[in-house]
């Protein structure tokens, strides 16, 4: 599938902002079932410094500096990419997940690079009820793949898509307290449980192409960025699970960032030199299909 993808964000404040600086994961990552033939960020006002890098992760971010005062702050993006289905080897998948764990096999391939991906981390603790819950998946000897599947079937069964029972800064137990979230949320959850078994699973952040009901044409601009989880696997290579939508990474998904939770890799985040007291955020997505 090829994708045209738009994101905008929209900061408005109550009073002047002197200076603003930023970093932006809204650019596509380059996958082997990814390719991204075009991305432009635009910031408005022009910033007087605007470049691109590659985190720690290897995502692919924007920093800006805006200097010209400003009441309003604009940040566009602007991809096409082409997206098929991960191919994933079946050896790897049906591998017993206790032989999965990083920490415990320094001699699996760029095991070294999954290592921090099995800790805890600022958004995702690894609490005993997160292990217990888990621990019905993770039964001896199962294959990571099938034990990894049950569970993204059981979060999706188990916790309701609910807007507005969380915040970004939610833990894991309070989503096992309200037993509703969003993406984030269950994407945060899914790590929480396979961490706490020892394997290492990342946070990832990108985009869900979805389709209008029947008879209704699409609305754009209606579309909104997603999250979901990826466990490493022994040969090296990710399974990426969607516990919020049931289902692995297919082509629908494009794929932006990842990281340790979502405090890696927000769409934006910055800082501002202002004295206003109040602001409002608009965002607004559209993933659409180039034909």
């Amino acid at each position: 599938m090829r994708y045209r993808v738009r994101h905008r964000t929209t900061y408005t404040y109550d009073a002047p902002v002197a200076n603003s600086y930023g970093l932006a994961y809204v650019i596509p990552r380059p996958l082997p079932f990814q390719r991204v033939d075009s991305a432009e960020v635009r910031i408005v006002p022009e910033p007087s410094d605007l470049r691109r890098d590659d985190d720690h992760f290897g995502n692919v971010v924007t920093y800006f500096q805006v200097t010209a005062p400003h009441t309003e702050l604009v940040v566009e993006s602007e991809s096409v990419v082409d997206v098929r289905a991960p191919v994933l080897d079946p050896e790897a998948l049906a591998t017993p997940w206790e032989a999965a764990r990083p920490l415990q096999r320094p001699d699996l391939p760029d095991s070294w690079r999954a290592v921090d991906l099995a800790l805890p981390s600022t958004l995702v603790d690894q609490t005993e009820q997160a292990r217990e819950y888990a621990a019905r998946s993770l039964q001896p000897g199962r294959p990571i793949g099938e034990a990894v599947t049950e569970l993204m079937h059981r979060i999706h069964a188990d916790f309701d898509y609910r807007k507005g029972a969380t915040t970004v800064t939610s833990r894991i137990d309070e989503v096992f307290s309200v037993r509703a979230g969003v993406c984030q949320d269950f994407a945060h959850l899914t790590l929480a449980c396979l961490r706490s078994h020892g394997l290492a699973a990342r946070y990832v952040s990108g985009y869900l192409a979805t389709s209008p009901p029947p008879g209704k044409e699409r609305v754009v601009g209606a579309d909104a960025t997603h999250a979901w989880a990826a466990v490493w696997l022994p040969d090296g290579s990710w399974l990426a699970v969607d516990p919020t939508n049931d289902q692995w990474l297919n082509n629908r998904y494009v794929t932006v960032a990842w990281g340790r939770d979502y405090k890696d890799v927000p769409p934006v985040k910055g800082i501002i030199f202002t004295e206003a007291r109040g602001s409002t955020l608009a965002v607004s997505v559209d993933v659409a299909p180039v034909v």
